[in-house]
């Protein structure tokens, strides 16, 4: 009579540790995905909003080009006009 009783419950303890377990491994999956979601927006958001460029609408590396052509220009290697054309290039491409 006792190994009838003790059958029952240690199948119902083996029950119900696996689905504890289960449980718990489907609440960390949804927690793992809602953690991922949560990044992917950020990531997106980041990326939507235009990034912020240099003071008067210039990025650095216009900045860059426009002392360069001012030092081949200063130099002799470019005329006025060379300088004033690529100038107006990278002012327009910019």
């Amino acid at each position: 009579m006792f190994m009838r009783r003790r059958r029952p419950l240690m199948r119902a303890a083996m029950v119900g540790g696996v689905a504890y377990h289960a449980g718990r491994r489907h609440q960390e999956g949804v927690e793992q995905d809602e953690m991922t979601e949560a990044r992917l927006e950020q990531l997106e958001a980041q990326q939507s909003a235009p990034a912020a460029p240099a003071a008067g609408g210039i990025s650095d590396a216009t900045i860059d080009q426009l002392k360069q052509l001012g030092q081949l220009k200063d130099a002799g290697v470019l005329t006025a006009d060379e300088f004033d054309q690529q100038k107006q290039k990278l002012l327009g491409a910019s």
